[in-house]
Parts: C-alpha cells; structure tokens; sequence
C-alpha cells in the first residue's frame, strides 16, 4: 500500500525548526575548537596544558559522548518528550562549560566536558526525529538541507561575535555567548508545537494513506545485520578521523603564531568563514540530493578533505591557513546535509531511524575522539606538517573505500532508482 502524503506543517512549526537550528548551532558543540584554545593560551604551560594533554581531554570526553550517541538515538525513537530532552541537554552542555574558568585540575575538567558531550549526543537525533516528524519523509531531504543552512548561519554569526568581542574581553567571553545562546535555543525548541511532531514518523515508520503506521518497530539485531548501514558507520568514523582534528590543530598554529592574544580571534575568523561556506553547501545539497543521488556527493566531500589537510603544509603564514580552513565549509557542508539523509535511507520502515542514528554517530565519535589524541601526539613529536598529512591521508584512504564499496542508498523517487540493501523493516523482537 502506498505511503500517505506528507504533513502539511504549521509556519509556526517551520519557524520553530529555523531557530532552533539557529540559536542551537553554538550550543551542541560545547566549547569546540575553543576549548584547545583556552587550555592552551589561558591556562597553559604552568598548570599542565599543551597539545598533548589538551588532546587528551578531547579525546576522554569524545568517548564519552560516542558511548552515549546509541542510547540517546533509542531514547528518542520511544520518547514523546523530544523537546524537553533538547532543552534538558542544552541546558547541560551549558553548565558544564560554564563551569571552566573556576577549575583547572585536569580530572575535573575531563569530567566536565565529557558531561558536556554526553548531554549533546542527544541533540543530532532529536532534531533530525522532529524535522522527520513534522514534514514527513518526501521533504526530508530538503528541510534537512534548510536545517543545516540555519545551523551553520548561527555558528558564523555566533563565531563572528566571539571573534568581535575576543579581543576586548579575553577567551571568556565564549562563556557568556553559549549562556546566551542556550537560552534562545530553548525558546525556539518551545515555539515548535509538541502536537505537530508525529512520534511514529518521527523514528522512521511509514503511514499508510489511512494514517496507520505501515510496520512495527524493527528488532534492534537488523540494525546489525545491515552490511550498507555498518559499512556508512565506518565511512562516517574515517571522514571525522581525518576531519576533526583539523581545525583545532590549525587554531593550537596560529597561537603558537600569533600569540594567546589573537588566537581566540583568528579561530573565530576561520569558523566564520568556514560556516559561511558551509551554509549554501548544505542548502544546494537538500535541493540536489534526490536528483544527483548521495554518492557522488559524498564522494566530493571526502576529495576536498585530503586535499585540505594537504594545503595546510605549504605556508605557516595565519591568513593562508584561514583560507585554507574555508574548504572545511565545503566537506563538513556536505556531510552535515546527507548523514541524516543516508541513514534515512537505510531505515525508513523500521522504525528505528533515530537508533541508527546513534549508532552510526558512535563510529562518527570514535573517529573524532581519536582524532583529537592522534593529531596532538603528531604535533608534539613530529611537528604540525606531519599531523596534517597524516590526516590528508586518512581522508583520502576513506574516499577510495566509499568510491568502490558503498552504493548509492537514495531510494526510489520520480525518475530515480531504487535503494540498495535497505532491508530494515522486520518483525519486532
């Protein structure tokens, strides 16, 4: 039997989604490359900080949030509260950060950032399940687009106004825009009406023209059993193992280049850039997505992440790495439209979209956390260059594996073809 057609959402609903990607841009990445930056130039030396211990922490506190993607992603897929757990995990992740400029023991400050990223595993899936749920499947694909747009636009300004205002009040002034910015986000999660998000669309089941739900909920063994799905994890691992260490090595460069004084400023700069890049990236890849298909795509997207790691090498001059740092708002554009999209693929009928999700976000993780430690034990014993090609290389190994084992997962549209290897929806447990 045919699906139903899509919810016709609310404008104060579509609103709601446009701010809390937003305002929430800032928040779901805690500190980011600002925490490198603070350990480093405001702590420093004296109290224990370097690359290396820096590199630690991120990497402790990535696991610890990578432990916690799968849970949360089945959490949302049973819970008819997604907003109230956005606005508890927001309020978390602000907390915990906020509570850094008052400790400096290397245990504590683990402890909170790993808090930090355990609370923020849950807003990925939560915002992906309420986007799902309010426009239904066929649109999708462009309002996730639109999503990430909206995200990235408020990491540029937010970044914009932390680089603006860095220089007159110091690294801390990253503290007060968070606060801010998480108030706002719990705003725009309360704008979006708890009666518009279809809890059963939401986590990836089908409704039938009658307004049933097509399937049950899938056994959590077929997530398992899904050769495509658990071959886009490892993809997903290696793309952030190349990528995330990235720009928090270039920020660790340019205060050992231009001084503790204008690293929170010059960071700022490279996040503005990168984000404006990536905001039209994502909205051309929402539009283009069901047309050109997710593969080459994808495969764009890992290109252009060895070839960055690569142009880092050439010059330690501040405003050529900067420039080079607008390349990751063209991979990190991408990957941030069509994970959702691909994993949506693989699932839709089994009712555990939001389950894969943190599945796939846990190797997403591991990558990133072992990225941060790989790259600073790199930088301390060999230098940034080495640390850098490193990466370039893991980026470019990843592209060939995606090249030649991963097929093209978009699902059957008007003039489309049809998915491969999707077969998720099976008999509950």
């Amino acid at each position: 039997m045919d699906a139903a057609p899509d919810p016709a959402p609310s404008r104060r609903a579509l609103l709601g989604l446009d701010a809390l990607n937003f305002t929430l841009a800032d928040v779901r990445d805690g500190l980011g490359p600002y925490l490198a930056i603070y350990l480093i130039a405001v702590r420093g030396p004296d109290a224990g900080w370097n690359e290396e211990t820096t590199g630690l922490v991120m990497t402790i506190a990535g696991i610890a949030g990578l432990v916690a993607q799968t849970p949360a992603g089945v959490l949302i897929d049973r819970s008819h509260q997604k907003r109230a757990l956005i606005v508890a995990s927001a309020v978390a992740v602000t907390l915990s950060c906020l509570l850094l400029p008052w400790i400096s023991d290397f245990y504590l400050v683990t402890a909170t950032q790993s808090l930090a990223h355990i609370a923020a595993a849950v807003f990925p899936p939560a915002i992906a399940a309420i986007t799902l749920g309010v426009v239904g499947p066929h649109a999708f694909a462009k309002r996730i687009g639109r999503n990430e747009g909206f995200n990235h636009a408020g990491n540029a300004i937010a970044a914009a106004i932390a680089g603006a205002t860095a220089y007159r009040f110091g690294p801390i002034v990253v503290f007060w825009l968070m606060a801010a910015l998480a108030g706002l986000s719990i705003a725009a999660t309360l704008l979006i009406p708890a009666g518009e998000i279809d809890d059963d669309m939401a986590r990836g089941l089908d409704r039938t023209p009658s307004g049933e739900t097509g399937e049950h909920p899938s056994g959590f063994a077929v997530l398992a059993g899904n050769k495509t799905l658990l071959l886009f994890a490892v993809l997903c691992a290696t793309f952030h193992l190349a990528n995330a260490a990235m720009l928090t090595s270039v920020g660790q460069l340019l205060t050992r280049l231009s001084g503790k004084e204008h690293a929170t400023s010059l960071i700022a700069i490279c996040i503005v850039a990168a984000q404006c890049v990536m905001v039209p990236m994502a909205v051309l890849v929402g539009r283009n997505a069901d047309r050109v298909g997710r593969k080459p795509i994808f495969l764009f997207a890992f290109g252009v992440l060895a070839v960055r790691g690569v142009l880092y090498t050439f010059w330690n001059q501040p405003f050529y790495l900067m420039a080079v740092q607008c390349l990751d708002g063209v991979g990190a554009g991408i990957y941030g439209a069509l994970f959702p999209l691909v994993v949506a693929d693989l699932t839709r009928g089994s009712g555990r979209f939001n389950a894969a999700q943190g599945a796939v976000a846990t190797a997403q993780g591991l990558g990133a956390a072992l990225s941060a430690t790989i790259a600073g034990i790199i930088i301390v014993y060999a230098g940034y260059s080495a640390a850098f090609l490193t990466l370039a290389g893991i980026a470019a190994a990843g592209c060939l594996l995606f090249a030649f084992a991963m097929p093209e997962t978009r699902r059957a549209t008007p003039g489309g073809a049809e998915s491969p290897d999707r077969g998720l929806a099976a008999p509950a447990e």
